[in-house]
């Protein structure tokens, strides 16, 4: 079983910043691509930011220079550094991960429970 656990978030003003890691417990293979996707009331869940295997990362156009995204391999954590945050980033952000349970077969994705994080005007 593989599971995804977040930690940070919270609430914050405006033009500050909050930082989020997400570590991968269990019993897999490996870990390909991980990220962060967001979710806000009404709206539908959006990548945040993707980061490979090997460390090419993609962001939403929204959140471009204001957040970076990281990750430790050999400890299955991603985490996610947001500054200048801006009250239309409050969402719920989730942590996905893309595992290969056994060598060769096909990668699922993980998620884990999500974290709020509200931004304050």
């Amino acid at each position: 079983q593989v599971q995804l656990v977040e930690s940070g978030g919270g609430l914050v003003q405006a033009g500050g910043s909050l930082s989020l890691s997400c570590v991968t417990s269990g019993r897999f293979f490996s870990i390909d691509a991980m990220g962060w996707y967001r979710q806000a009331p009404g709206k539908q869940r959006e990548l945040v930011a993707g980061i490979t295997r090997g460390g090419d990362t993609n962001y939403v156009d929204s959140v471009k220079g204001r957040c970076t995204i990281s990750r430790d391999n050999a400890k299955g954590m991603v985490y996610l550094q947001m500054n200048s945050l801006k009250p239309e980033d409050t969402a719920v952000y989730y942590c996905n991960a893309r595992v290969s349970i056994r060598a060769y077969s096909v990668p699922q994705d993980y998620w884990a429970q999500g974290t709020q994080v509200t931004v304050s005007s």
